[in-house]
């Protein structure tokens, strides 16, 4: 079936200097700069539907499901071969959760496991090697939270670089906070391999400069329905002091206007309370 793209956001490059796939793409945010950059996407896939929703309106394209229905066991390296198109880099935003300073505090304490013993999300970056296994694509473009160097004192991080280089790959990494590009906190592990030896001159670009200030992108008039109640407020207030105390779970607090704001997480749209904004009175 022929897409139409005339009436989305971020139609496909016409002339493609190279082809990539997106995997774990969420929203697609890694595939705008891809594609800003001359790149064509050929293969998608995550499994959030909420997520698969906004890609489409984003793109045109709904996202394939579960990875692992290209990357089980019953799969054979055929198989796979034939199912996800060739491509020249393979970008991935493997899940985070089971790495990040708070979903490892939040497993520990409903007594689950976490890191690449989660067998839900924590290991599928050992779907990625499959691929890369079978497809070889000429760069690898990874992310994951700050977090993953020092998980589990390091050996997770350990596992990734070597099992990477072990594929022919180089590797080079660096944490870049986007604070100075959006008004946002947030720093991320990020991951460039290249297949050979001979690798391309690679450095990771700079972002220096000011912050970005929350109040650069609020809206000056907001309908009632996004204000909390003042019920609401106080039980937030209670159960941050509680917390506090005991130094674990939620806490709550106001954004500070003149600042990027706090990492903003998933959960964030369900009640807000990770980055509420001050109002007057």
């Amino acid at each position: 079936m022929d897409i139409d793209f005339s009436n989305i956001p971020f139609p496909p490059t016409q002339k493609a200097k190279f082809n990539f796939i997106d995997l774990f793409c969420g929203i697609g945010g890694f595939r705008i700069a891809f594609q800003n950059n001359g790149g064509r996407c050929v293969f998608s896939s995550d499994w959030d539907k909420g997520a698969k929703n906004t890609y489409f309106n984003n793109y045109g394209e709904v996202p394939f499901g579960n990875i692992r229905l290209f990357t089980d066991k019953g799969v054979s390296d055929k198989e796979l071969d034939a199912l996800i198109p060739d491509h020249d880099v393979l970008a991935a935003g493997f899940p985070c959760q089971p790495f990040s300073r708070a979903g490892v505090s939040a497993r520990n304490a409903l007594g689950k496991v976490n890191g690449f013993l989660d067998t839900n999300q924590g290991n599928l970056f050992f779907d990625i090697v499959r691929i890369v296994k079978v497809k070889k694509p000429k760069v690898l473009f990874l992310e994951n939270v700050k977090n993953l160097q020092s998980h589990d004192d390091g050996n997770t991080f350990a596992v990734v670089k070597n099992t990477i280089e072990a594929l022919g790959y180089s590797f080079d990494c660096n944490v870049i906070d986007a604070r100075t590009t959006v008004p946002q906190k947030r720093q991320r592990c990020y991951m460039v391999c290249f297949r050979d030896k001979e690798t391309p001159f690679f450095k990771f670009p700079e972002f220096d400069g000011t912050p970005v200030p929350l109040k650069s992108i609020l809206e000056k008039k907001v309908p009632d329905s996004y204000t909390i109640s003042d019920r609401l407020w106080l039980g937030h207030q209670n159960r941050t002091a509680k917390n506090l105390a005991r130094g674990t779970g939620f806490t709550a607090f106001t954004a500070n206007l003149s600042q990027p704001s706090n990492t903003l997480v998933a959960r964030y749209g369900k009640d807000g309370k990770e980055c509420l904004i001050p109002q007057k009175g």
